[in-house]
């Protein structure tokens, strides 16, 4: 059975953009600007940091009935009770990652092209991740593919599909309107002075397509 996204604005909750707030404090303004998915990505912190400040979170996000992943780490998200984790290229593998998690969680797959999309949906992901759709802060010297890529990876994956990179409010209805399912971003909630507004602009502006 397909996964379907609770709604299109997918907020990831980086330890390295916080901007000089807490994680739980913009993980909150997200949720009351109407997330309707985040993702916990901490590259910068020890395991046991990790889980400390994840389980708070997987519990505020709770509270709204939010579902929290977990970025790269399947033992984190395993041991905060998070509702699933997202992997890339270079992480646990797909099929593996499933057996660990179970069928009920959410698991999403970075998967730019079509042949990994493909392999990332026999294996066992919820959703595939494409991009960067644009020149993107978080993601330097790589090249965008564009929202042109969206329908192609679609098709080869036939499951729902994110976009991430570089998205901001000027192009994010560019991004919505060429197919994704679910618009993924860091630096324009993450960046901006009030998260929890950015939050609720975005959402505005792509779930009304």
């Amino acid at each position: 059975m397909t996964w379907a996204p609770p709604g299109k604005v997918y907020v990831i909750v980086d330890t390295d953009s916080l901007h000089g707030r807490t994680a739980r404090d913009v993980l909150r303004a997200v949720l009351r600007g109407g997330a309707s998915l985040v993702q916990y990505r901490a590259k910068d912190l020890s395991t046991r940091e990790m889980v400390e400040e994840a389980r708070a979170l997987v519990l505020e996000a709770r509270r709204s009935s939010v579902p929290l992943l977990i970025n790269d780490r399947i033992d984190v998200a395993l041991a905060v009770g998070a509702d699933g984790a997202h992997v890339g290229q270079d992480d646990m593998p797909v099929d593996l990652a499933r057996r660990m998690l179970g069928p009920r969680a959410i698991l999403g797959v970075s998967a730019p092209a079509r042949d990994l999309a493909m392999r990332a949906a026999r294996d066992g992901a919820s959703y595939v991740a494409c991009g960067p759709m644009f020149s993107s802060p978080t993601k330097p010297g790589i090249s965008p593919i564009g929202p042109e890529a969206i329908q192609s990876i679609k098709r080869a994956a036939n499951l729902p599909v994110c976009a991430i990179g570089g998205i901001t409010l000027a192009n994010a209805q560019r991004v919505a309107e060429a197919g994704a399912d679910l618009l993924a971003v860091v630096s324009a909630v993450m960046a901006a002075p009030d998260p929890e507004a950015a939050t609720r602009e975005l959402r505005t502006l792509v779930e009304e397509l």
